[in-house]
């Protein structure tokens, strides 16, 4: 079977051009508020609508924020020192879950402070409403022909187009690889977004302990990234950093998996700050 062709422009209005992946941002951030619209119709949350709107607001700034500092951290530290100005052209592509999730843990510390809310309490809450969108990114990312997998003689091995290879095959011509790879991009829709949003959303149905839905999530993500990767390409600019078979997304997971381990079993503060008396 052969990689599906999809144009990853959607509509073009003159020179205007909505992408796919565009779209699965902004499908991502409505994803998001409807999620948390109907937590608080339930009665599972004290949150505002207004509330909602505006930790939307904080995140999206910290995944664009994080994400391309983190891919530039990460992935791209050489092109960055080379070409500094290379950090601001997002339109050229390259961001990182991982810079985008300390982004994201960077903008629930602003709004915790804003809103006077604990900072537990952000993270807890927005916690179940993320997988979905983390899921629609990969999306996107199948729909740009990205992540392609490690070679595999499986039947669900697909031929990747040879233009997305070139870097790991330079022995690749015309317009397929002779080689089937894992469709990574989908494995890691499907764990990352619907396998955890399933696992986190259902966790945070009960009260919980201020950090403990945050633990599920960091440690429902970083396992699932963690046994994905083994089906996906390592970057190969980077290759195994560690053990000849750790991936860059393996070891930066790991971390995750401590956090939440440590958030799970040890007291954490209480939801918010003890109120000021005068």
């Amino acid at each position: 079977m052969k990689y599906p062709s999809i144009d990853s422009v959607l509509v073009e209005l003159g020179p205007l051009a909505i992408r796919w992946y565009g779209v699965m941002y902004v499908v991502a951030m409505g994803a998001f508020y409807l999620l948390g619209r109907w937590r608080v119709s339930r009665g599972q949350s004290d949150w505002t609508l207004q509330e909602i709107a505006d930790l939307l607001v904080y995140g999206v700034a910290g995944v664009i924020v994080g994400g391309r500092v983190g891919f530039a951290l990460f992935y791209g530290f050489e092109e960055f020192i080379r070409d500094p100005l290379w950090l601001f052209r997002i339109w050229e592509g390259g961001m990182s879950f991982h810079g985008g999730l300390l982004g994201v843990v960077g903008a629930c510390w602003f709004f915790a402070r804003k809103s006077a809310r604990g900072f537990l309490e952000v993270t807890d809450f927005a916690a179940p409403l993320a997988p979905l969108g983390l899921g629609l990114g990969r999306l996107g990312n199948f729909t740009n022909v990205e992540l392609p997998g490690r070679v595999t003689d499986l039947a669900i091995g697909v031929h990747f187009p040879c233009d997305s290879v070139r870097s790991l095959n330079l022995a690749c011509f015309g317009d397929f690889e002779n080689v089937t790879r894992h469709v990574s991009s989908l494995y890691q829709a499907a764990t990352e977004g619907l396998v955890l949003f399933v696992l986190v959303w259902l966790y945070a149905a009960k009260p919980r302990t201020a950090g403990r839905v945050s633990a599920v999530f960091l440690i429902g993500y970083g396992c699932l990234r963690f046994v994905t990767e083994f089906a996906r390409e390592p970057d190969p600019d980077k290759g195994f950093v560690l053990f000849d078979w750790m991936t860059m997304g393996q070891l930066l997971s790991l971390p995750m998996v401590a956090l939440g381990l440590t958030l799970l079993f040890l007291r954490p503060p209480v939801l918010r700050p003890p109120t000021q008396t005068t």
